[in-house]
Formats: structure tokens, C-alpha cells, sequence
């Protein structure tokens, strides 16, 4: 594992890369503090695609937010933003301008346990040490993974392919999640958002469980085999 950035309090945001293949995909967890579950997903699937080659090569950032997580853990309250009170996944440089008047509509103008994307985009060390990753690999596809609601999002306006839409229908059918669109405040402003506006490749957010958040640490085993049937449709041929 290796840093690809440090976290407002100064922790190490760790990496993996897996496979030896130019073609290279992402996936992310732990985006925000209560959806530790995703860590876990992210940590178990590493573990497994070392097992064998593959066409598609792999960096994985298990917990972007682990600063979000540990307040979540050690406090043991709703708490999905950083250690600055911003939501990483509204931080994101796609149709700003929109997400905040989203913000102000429902009242959210300063640092939060939720939904504050900040006073600027990419405003937080997490966001640009995301950032920095994509723009110096170029990766062919990224997923990020969240809770809740067995839902996957592909698209993001005009600059999404065309291709992203078959993809995530497939990873639908082998995990029984279905094909979605977010609700409006949670459009724009999030890493697969700007993933596809900046590259014009695929990007996808599967909400990983179904329940309520934080999700129970008993509900990993059920429903780690539907995210790994979806992620080796992500990570299959390139």
C-alpha cells in the first residue's frame, strides 16, 4: 500500500495497485464517516482480485475519508462529512453552481454532518488527493462505493459515453441491484460527476446494502457477495 494523500488530520490516504495491465480501473470506499461497510467491501475484494491475473488492472482506496470514519466509530453518531464538517462526495468541481443553490434550498450553508460541499470545489485535502490520482493515471473506469439502497448510478449530462449504460446493467443483473437515478442533492458535485465531466469515461456509485446508515456490521456477509459479483463485472475485460 502506498499514500496517495493525507486527510485534514494528517492520516495517510492509502492505495493498492493490483495487476500489471496499462488498462487500469478505481474503486473507492469509505467517502463518507457511517458507510463503513464500504471499507470492508473494498479491503475483501482487494484481497481476492490479487488471487489471479486479470485484463483489467486495479488501484483501490479502501477509506478516503477515514478522519469522517473514525468520528463516526469512536462517537457513534450520523456523521458522513470530514473532519472539516464537508461532504467529500459535494466537493467535487461538477456543476458547482447547481449543487450549492441545491444546499441553500434546503438551509445547508456551513460545515455539517451531511450534504455541505464547502466554500470551494476540491476545498478539502481528500477531494484533491482524489483528484490528483485520476489526472496522473488514467484510468478507464471508476467506481466509488456508498451506502445505501442496492443502487447504482452511471451517468452525468451530455459528457457520459454511451457504453456506461450497458455496463452498469450488467452489474445490476449479477447483484440484483438496480439501474437509478440519485435524488436532486445528491447530483453533482460527487467524484463519479466529475470523473466522467473531466475524462468522458465511465464512472459509477453503487449504493451498497439496504437500511438505513450506518448499515449493522452483521450485514456484511449477506451482502458482500452481490458487491463483489458487481465489481468483477467492473473490473472484467477493458
Amino acid at each position: 500500500m502506498y499514500s496517495i494523500g493525507k486527510s485534514v488530520l494528517g492520516r495517510d490516504i492509502l492505495a493498492v495497485d493490483i495487476g500489471e495491465s496499462r488498462c487500469r480501473g478505481l474503486v473507492v470506499g469509505g467517502v463518507h464517516g457511517t458507510e463503513y461497510l464500504t471499507i470492508l467491501a473494498a479491503l475483501k475484494f482487494a484481497g481476492e482480485y490479487a488471487d489471479e491475473p486479470r485484463s483489467l488492472s486495479l488501484t483501490i482506496v479502501p477509506c478516503l475519508n477515514p478522519d469522517g470514519t473514525e468520528i463516526a466509530l469512536t462517537r457513534k453518531i450520523y456523521w458522513q462529512a470530514n473532519q472539516n464538517g464537508v461532504d467529500i462526495n459535494h466537493n467535487f468541481d461538477a456543476d458547482w453552481e447547481n449543487v450549492k443553490r441545491r444546499e441553500r434550498e434546503l438551509g445547508i450553508s456551513s460545515p455539517s454532518p451531511s450534504r455541505y460541499g464547502g466554500e470551494r470545489p476540491e476545498s478539502e485535502p481528500e477531494t484533491r488527493a482524489l483528484v490528483r490520482l485520476c489526472r496522473n493515471v488514467r484510468f478507464e473506469r471508476v467506481l466509488a462505493l456508498h451506502s445505501q439502497g442496492r443502487e447504482i448510478y452511471w451517468d452525468f449530462g451530455k459528457s457520459t459515453p454511451f457504453c456506461c449504460l450497458a455496463l452498469a446493467e450488467k452489474m445490476a443483473e449479477v447483484s440484483g441491484y438496480k439501474v437509478a437515478e440519485p435524488e436532486p442533492i445528491a447530483t453533482g458535485g460527487g467524484f463519479k460527476d466529475w470523473f466522467i465531466e473531466r475524462f468522458h469515461r465511465c464512472g459509477f456509485t453503487v449504493e451498497m446494502g439496504l437500511g438505513k446508515n450506518p448499515l449493522p456490521l452483521s450485514d456484511f456477509e449477506a451482502e458482500y457477495p452481490r458487491v463483489k459479483n458487481l465489481l468483477n463485472i467492473f473490473a472484467g475485460l477493458c
